[in-house]
């Protein structure tokens, strides 16, 4: 288990893990631009709410990703489903 120091939000902070460390610094740099676009939008909010705030960004990123993904695998599902009776 190896660990990564990146910067967030000026914050230095040390993650431990598994993952590769440029996969982590690409997190943290994700993390990081989504806590800036809140913060510039509104300067005088506290991190802890631009924390919760670009959680919910994010969060709500995921959630759009996930129904899509659904999507696609449903449509997939119904296609093969439907070459498959042509073949009965």
């Amino acid at each position: 288990m190896g660990s990564v120091e990146v910067t967030i939000l000026g914050q230095k902070y040390t993650i431990k893990g598994d993952a590769p460390e440029e996969y982590i610094r690409k997190l943290a740099a994700y993390v990081d631009a989504k806590l800036k676009e809140v913060h510039n939008a509104s300067p005088s909010i506290t991190p802890v709410k631009a924390a919760i705030l670009a959680s919910l960004t994010i969060a709500d990123e995921l959630h759009r990703l996930q129904e899509a993904q659904e999507n696609i695998t449903k449509n997939i599902e119904e296609r093969a489903n439907a070459l498959t009776g042509l073949f009965d």
